[in-house]
C-alpha cells in the first residue's frame, strides 16, 4: 500500500488512465498494466530517494490529531515551513507516513 502512494499524483492518474484506455482498446492485457504500475511504484520511489535532496523544517502551533494505525497520520494547525530563508505559512497540514517496505530508516 505504501508503495502505491504516488499513484494518486497527477502523473500516476495519467498513467492509470492511459493503461485503462489501452486495456479497453484491446491493445494490452490487464496483467501487463499491473506490471507497468508495479514498475512505476518502484521507479518513482527509487528516483525520489536518489534525486530529492531538499530539506524543509516546519513547526506548528497546534497538534489537531494524531493517529497510528497501519500508518502515521498527523493533522497540524497554523504551520510554518522553512527552507533556508524562505518561509511559508499555512492554516492546516495533514501528514501521512508509511513504514518503509524493508522496515528500515535511512538518514
Amino acid at each position: 500500500m505504501a508503495d502505491q502512494l504516488y499513484r494518486s499524483t497527477t502523473l500516476g492518474h495519467a498513467l492509470q488512465d492511459t493503461l485503462d484506455e489501452l486495456i479497453q482498446g484491446g491493445k494490452i492485457k490487464p496483467q501487463l498494466a499491473t506490471q507497468v504500475l508495479q514498475q512505476y511504484d518502484e521507479s518513482i520511489v527509487k528516483g525520489l530517494k536518489q534525486r530529492a535532496k531538499a530539506q524543509i523544517t516546519f513547526k506548528a502551533k497546534q497538534l489537531h490529531s494524531y493517529n497510528l494505525c497501519d500508518s502515521l497520520c498527523v493533522k497540524l494547525k497554523d504551520v510554518e515551513f522553512r527552507e533556508h530563508h524562505e518561509i511559508v505559512q499555512v492554516d492546516k497540514v495533514q501528514i501521512v507516513a508509511f513504514k518503509s517496505p524493508k522496515g528500515e530508516m535511512k538518514k
